[in-house]
């Protein structure tokens, strides 16, 4: 197994910035690992199933290091199988290569103190150096992934427009506001830091802004 992944000393944006410019790429590989697209039975256990899932996405990041910006593991596809779900998730993320930072889609969005224990297991447990989150609770279930113990470490990702049809009942209306809240609530994080942001728009297109 990898070894710990070393404390970050880059903010997660500066991470990306300087990766970007270091292989002059823009390629952030995603790591879904779809029960459907493992090579195992339908009456497999939930062991099988990690194991697989996590050769899966050692197979692509062994193909795709030399090119890649950022991994974004998704969550999801790793906790739907339990405690070894967690487990296989972090033996994913060691995999990725030292100075690769590694963006987690778990698209939280809760409560200020829930939103805390959050970015503990993100970052923490899970070593990741970036989250996505969904805003429509305000700054303060942002502000525990970007502030105290995260500051200058920790970035995130805002949705605000997403791909999916039903994402138009709501967020039609209202991913303009995101985004503008989305430099907003950066300029508030990195209030007398010096850093240049903490938070972007996630899949909104904006000059000299992160996108996805």
């Amino acid at each position: 197994a990898r070894k710990i992944r070393q404390r970050r000393i880059m903010s997660f944006f500066q991470q990306i910035t300087s990766r970007s410019e270091n292989i002059n790429s823009l390629l952030c590989v995603g790591l879904d690992p779809h029960r459907k697209e493992l090579s195992v039975s339908d009456s497999a256990t939930d062991e099988e199933v990690a194991a697989a899932a996590l050769a899966f996405c050692k197979k692509i990041i062994d193909a795709t290091h030399e090119y890649a910006v950022a991994y974004k593991p998704n969550a999801a596809f790793f906790e739907c199988l339990g405690a070894k779900g967690h487990d296989t998730l972090l033996s994913v993320i060691r995999h990725i290569p030292e100075g690769i930072p590694v963006l987690l889609d778990c698209k939280r969005g809760d409560i200020g103190s829930t939103a805390a224990a959050y970015a503990v297991a993100s970052y923490d447990k899970l070593e990741a150096h970036g989250v996505t989150l969904s805003p429509l609770m305000g700054y303060d279930s942002v502000e525990p992934f970007v502030t105290g113990d995260y500051a200058g470490k920790g970035g995130a990702f805002l949705l605000c427009k997403t791909s999916n049809p039903g994402s138009n009942e709501l967020l039609s209306d209202c991913f303009e506001k995101i985004a503008g809240l989305a430099q907003e609530w950066s300029d508030r994080a990195n209030s007398g830091t010096g850093e240049d942001r903490r938070v972007v728009g996630l899949r909104i297109e904006r000059s000299g802004v992160h996108f996805l």
